[in-house]
């Protein structure tokens, strides 16, 4: 179901915690799958010098979160909005098409976590 990607993305996560006094926390979650994802965004000069995740969800939620994490570490909060669901899914290689929509929780958490530190910056 799994390619070796997502596999390894899963039993080995990246950026597993939370950032204590992160400056951006996005909280996500799906009810029709149960999948829950929480980012926390240590930014410094518009740029994000640390992201951490925690996930409460299938192989697909963690693997995405990791994945997601690692990407917008050193971009601006201008890049890491870009950041697409469609990227993230391409970085691992693909996912089963029932399994995408964990790959959407993991860009609107991101978004979410940036909405947050703009909205503390205001």
């Amino acid at each position: 179901m799994y390619n070796e990607k997502v596999m390894d993305a899963f039993k080995n996560p990246k950026n597993v915690g939370e950032i204590e006094n992160a400056d951006g926390v996005g909280l996500v979650g799906n009810e029709s799958c149960g999948d829950i994802m929480q980012i926390f965004l240590k930014i410094e000069n518009d740029i994000i010098i640390d992201a951490k995740f925690k996930t409460f969800g299938c192989a697909a939620a963690i693997a995405t979160s990791s994945t997601a994490t690692e990407m917008v570490k050193g971009m601006t909060v201008k890049e890491a909005l870009e950041l697409t669901n469609k990227k993230v899914v391409e970085t691992l290689g693909g996912l089963p098409a029932q399994k995408i929509h964990c790959s959407v929780l993991a860009e609107e958490a991101i978004k979410k976590a940036i909405e947050d530190y703009q909205s503390k910056k205001a």
